[in-house]
């Protein structure tokens, strides 16, 4: 009995994990290169900072603080706990100032944002992509191209520096531009922030088992599960178009994933790991947006939101990081190679900076403007990788790349042209 729960672990760690699989051996360190193990480590190191926080906002709720609480840490627990309701008018006035700003400038003016909107979202986004297929599929370190290098490992640790930069310029952001008066208990964006890391870890994950231009097709199909779901569960009812492109956009990744060629690096490589990976990807994205979404019925500015979210983030990661004794070892790898601190530190820049220009891309000039331009992002991510890291691509694979995008394209031709229709549709408001 012994001898078969020992194979069977051998066959899950040979599943699992990448350096096993290709050594054939297998011992109790090897756990380590585990992804699943991995990833209930870190659910473990999160739990001993959310289960000691829900026991204190459960006693202060209990205790009636609110009414009954005083003294210096008062201010600091209300806006933890209870929060601060915003009035309504707030967000709308400002939100109504700020797009009829947007709208009164000239065309030069209004042309002359677009292309900075879209130069700064494709600048960012491209280099983030080329740098997180790098970091997490090249060794650092080699002399020469025969040595192996040392590879880094701790996805962790890269969604900690992204996170703690984009806290220090969200806080700047607020510090600077006069903000919405902030009402949301502070503990709710902890939700938010625990799905978003996991998203972030699994998106770093992945690239350790499938190639970048698959998790950018995966990525860019989100759109079907998320009708599955709206259908299963919330019983909504989708446009023949919605149907037409979901089924175009799964015709077309089902063409690129069964006609991509493999090479020797395992980067391009699509295995069972990696899919499931994906999968809790865009599980976790999906709760995070959703989540996000109700959290700004509290009125506040997507700056904000970005600021809280990564605040939780941030004090997750590390506390999880310096358990599990990997935040140093982590700053050990950087001291030892230059060429990755210098590509940890560029990737936070460009994930901090990015999220600023998606506000104000959307601010100015709305949400189909914005897919547009991150659409025309995803495909030139596939092409940038295919051409820097050497990805092959049969014909008919590009094809179903194109049939994607194509589809993507359409859903927000269809949905503009829904939106416009609506606003003609309504009888214009008399004034009285």
């Amino acid at each position: 009995m012994k001898t078969f729960s020992w194979r069977v672990c051998q066959a899950l760690v040979l599943l699992l994990s990448t350096s096993t699989a290709a050594a054939g051996t297998f011992s109790l360190d090897d756990w380590h290169d585990v992804w699943l193990f991995r990833f209930f480590v870190n659910i473990l190191g999160y739990s001993t900072i959310i289960i000691p926080g829900y026991l204190l906002i459960s006693y202060f709720k209990r205790t009636n603080y609110l009414e009954t609480g005083s003294g210096i840490c008062y201010p600091l627990i209300k806006s933890c706990v209870f929060g601060n309701e915003a009035k309504s008018s707030q967000l709308d006035d400002a939100s109504v100032t700020n797009r009829n700003e947007g709208e009164s400038g000239s065309p030069v003016k209004q042309a002359v944002k677009l292309i900075i909107c879209t130069a700064g979202l494709q600048a960012s986004y491209l280099t983030w992509g080329v740098l997180q297929e790098r970091v997490m599929t090249r060794s650092y370190g080699a002399k020469s191209p025969e040595e192996e290098g040392e590879r880094f490992k701790d996805s962790q640790f890269l969604v900690f520096m992204n996170r703690i930069l984009a806290l220090t310029v969200s806080g700047l952001w607020c510090v600077v531009f006069k903000q919405l008066r902030h009402g949301v208990p502070m503990y709710k964006y902890s939700f938010a922030s625990l799905s978003n890391i996991m998203s972030s870890w699994c998106q770093y994950e992945a690239l350790k088992y499938i190639s970048f231009p698959t998790q950018v097709l995966a990525k860019a199909s989100k759109v079907i599960p998320v009708m599955l779901m709206g259908k299963i569960v919330s019983r909504k009812s989708y446009e023949y178009w919605e149907y037409l492109t979901a089924a175009l956009i799964s015709v077309g990744v089902s063409m690129f994933l069964l006609t991509s060629t493999t090479n020797k690096h395992p980067s391009n490589v699509t295995t069972f790991s990696g899919v499931v990976i994906l999968v809790g990807y865009i599980v976790f994205d999906s709760f995070t947006s959703n989540w996000q979404d109700n959290l700004f019925k509290y009125k506040m500015s997507s700056v904000q939101m970005m600021f809280g979210v990564n605040l939780f983030s941030c004090l997750l990661t590390v506390g999880s990081l310096l358990e599990q004794g990997a935040f140093f070892d982590s700053l050990a790898f950087m001291t030892r190679h230059s060429e990755f601190a210098f590509h940890a530190v560029l990737l936070s820049v460009c994930s901090a900076f990015g999220q600023l220009f998606i506000f104000y891309t959307i601010n100015q000039f709305g949400a189909a403007v914005f897919t547009i331009i991150m659409t025309l992002r995803q495909a030139i991510a596939i092409l940038l990788s295919c051409f820097l890291y050497g990805h092959a691509i049969s014909i008919l694979g590009s094809f179903g790349v194109a049939v994607v995008f194509l589809a993507l394209f359409l859903r927000v031709y269809a949905r503009s042209r829904m939106k416009s229709g609506r606003r003609t549709a309504q009888p214009p408001a008399q004034k009285v």
